[in-house]
């Protein structure tokens, strides 16, 4: 079953998501695999403008098939300011459609795509990017003008 704007998100427990509020809007990036290049230029442009989500009430959290210790070490090496969740038995980047069976770049079996998702203080969908090109990076600008519609 494929996502859409305007459907209902899917729910789920992963470490860390105590922080997740209903009283904020959230942006949701499946990424591939930490300590490579576009992944970390991913996370690294969600830092740095960390205070304009902040602004937009929202919160940032970030998934990857990676191990909670991999995440833990790439989060303070990299100096994010957001959760990077370990999908690692991938059952949410599956339910998000965001899993890729195969991974092109390095032939490795159930890697996440990389996708995001806005999500709005009622857990309504209101932008959705699933990548077929792992080089490709979200358009960041678009994810931002969804969260300002959410405030509207």
């Amino acid at each position: 079953m494929s996502l859409q704007v305007g459907q209902q998100a899917f729910e789920f427990t992963l470490y860390n998501t105590e922080n997740l509020s209903s009283t904020s809007n959230v942006v949701l990036l499946f990424f591939p695999l930490a300590f490579t290049g576009t992944c970390t230029k991913e996370l690294c442009s969600a830092r740095d403008d960390i205070s304009k989500y902040q602004k937009l009430n929202t919160t940032v959290v970030a998934i990857s098939v990676d191990s909670l210790f991999t995440l833990g070490k790439f989060r303070e090496e990299q100096k994010l300011p957001f959760d990077l969740l370990s999908d690692f038995n991938k059952e949410v980047s599956r339910k998000y459609d965001s899993l890729y069976e195969e991974f092109p770049l390095f032939g490795l079996k159930g890697v996440t795509k990389r996708s995001a998702f806005v999500i709005d203080k009622h857990g309504i969908i209101r932008y959705a990017e699933i990548l077929a090109d792992a080089t490709k990076l979200p358009d960041f600008a678009k994810i931002k003008e969804a969260l300002e519609q959410c405030g509207k």
